[in-house]
C-alpha cells in the first residue's frame, strides 16, 4: 500500500474549478440521496453546527435486484463541547459493492466564528481509518489457484477538511472526505486498486413561504479526478415544522423522491426512492434509502434546534 498526499496547489485549483472535473471512471464515496441530513460524513465543519447532541443512523440498499449492487450503513454523532466555538464528531460508515467491503471509522473536530450578527464560519477536521476486505469467493472463479484472487485485506489512514458558512436561512460549504490518495495492490503488483480525492461543494437556502410551509432548494456537486462531476438538485418541503416532502434529481443517473416526520423534539425518521434514468433501469428496481436521527438538547441549547439543515 503507498499513499499520496495532493498537492495543495492543485487541491485550491480543483475547488476554485470544481465545475470542470473531467470524464472518466465511477465515483467511489458512499452515495446519498438525503445528503442534507448526515452532511457531518463528507464535511467535518459541520460538526456541532446544531446546537445539540445530534445522532443518525441511515442505510441505503441501491440498486435492488442486481446482484453485488452497493449496500450502505452509514451512523454519525456530533456535538458542540464546553470549549466556545468548538464542535466534535464521531463517524461509522460500512460499505459493500460485489466481493469488497470498507469500513471507515472517523472523529470530527470543528471550530466556528461569527463572521456577522447571524452568519457563522466553520472549519473541520477528520481523521480516522479505512479498512477493506477484498473476498473472492462471492465471485465466479475460473481458476480456484489463482494467487490474484486471494483473500485480501488493506488499511489506510483517514485524513480531511472542511469548510461551512452557514446562518438559519441558507448554507454553503465545501470539503474533501478524504486527502490521502491510496493504492492497493499485491505483492507482485499484477493490478492496482486506487481511492482518490472526492471534493464537494454544497449550498441550499431556506424560504418561508407561510408560518406552516418553508421551503428549502439545495445543491451537491461531487468531484474525483478522472469521473464526471456528480450534480445532485433538490427541494424540500417543510409543513409545521413536523412532515417533509421532497423531489430530488442527480444528473444522467437518477430521480428520487424522499418524505419525513418529525415524531417528537427528538426524533426525525425519513426515507427516499431512486429510480434510475439510465439503462441500468432494465435490471434492478431502484435505490432504498432510510434514516433515524435522534437528538437532544445540551447546556448550550435546551431545546433542539428547529433549523432545516
Amino acid at each position: 500500500m503507498k499513499i499520496k498526499l495532493p498537492n495543495l496547489f492543485v487541491l485550491l485549483l480543483l475547488a476554485s474549478m470544481f465545475y470542470l472535473v473531467p470524464e472518466v471512471q465511477a465515483q467511489q464515496d458512499s452515495q446519498y440521496t438525503q445528503y442534507m441530513y448526515n452532511t457531518v460524513s463528507f464535511n467535518p465543519a459541520y460538526a456541532g453546527s446544531r446546537g445539540s447532541l445530534s445522532m443518525l443512523g441511515l442505510y441505503r440498499n441501491q440498486w435492488v435486484g442486481l446482484d453485488g449492487a452497493p449496500e450502505t450503513l452509514n451512523f454519525s454523532a456530533h456535538s458542540p463541547i464546553g470549549v466556545q466555538g468548538v464542535g466534535l464528531g464521531l463517524g461509522f460508515t460500512s460499505d459493500k459493492i460485489g466481493p469488497s467491503s470498507e469500513s471507515i471509522i472517523t472523529a470530527d473536530f470543528s471550530y466556528n466564528i461569527n463572521v456577522g450578527e447571524e452568519t457563522k464560519l466553520s472549519f473541520g477536521i477528520k481523521g480516522g481509518l479505512s479498512l477493506m476486505d477484498l473476498d473472492p469467493n462471492k465471485l465466479l472463479i475460473y481458476d480456484p489457484n489463482d494467487y490474484d484472487l486471494a483473500q485480501k485485506n488493506y488499511s489506510a489512514p483517514v485524513i480531511g477538511a472542511g469548510l461551512y458558512l452557514y446562518s438559519d436561512k441558507w448554507y454553503v460549504g465545501l470539503s474533501t472526505p478524504n486527502f490521502l490518495q491510496t493504492e492497493h495492490y499485491d505483492d507482485v503488483q499484477v493490478s492496482t486498486a486506487t481511492e482518490k480525492t472526492h471534493m464537494y461543494l454544497i449550498g441550499g437556502y431556506v424560504f418561508t413561504l407561510s408560518p406552516a410551509l418553508k421551503l428549502k432548494p439545495a445543491v451537491l456537486l461531487k468531484g474525483v479526478t478522472g469521473a464526471p462531476l456528480a450534480v445532485d438538485v433538490s427541494a424540500n418541503a417543510l409543513i409545521y415544522d413536523q412532515i417533509t416532502f421532497g423531489l430530488a434529481y442527480r444528473m444522467d443517473a437518477a430521480v428520487s423522491a424522499m418524505a419525513g416526520f418529525q415524531v417528537n423534539d427528538h426524533i426525525m425518521i425519513g426515507y427516499a426512492y431512486d429510480y434510475e434514468t439510465t439503462e441500468l433501469s432494465r435490471y434492478n428496481s431502484g435505490s432504498h434509502e432510510i434514516f433515524l436521527r435522534f437528538e437532544l438538547g445540551t447546556k448550550f441549547r435546551a431545546k433542539v434546534n428547529p433549523r432545516f439543515f
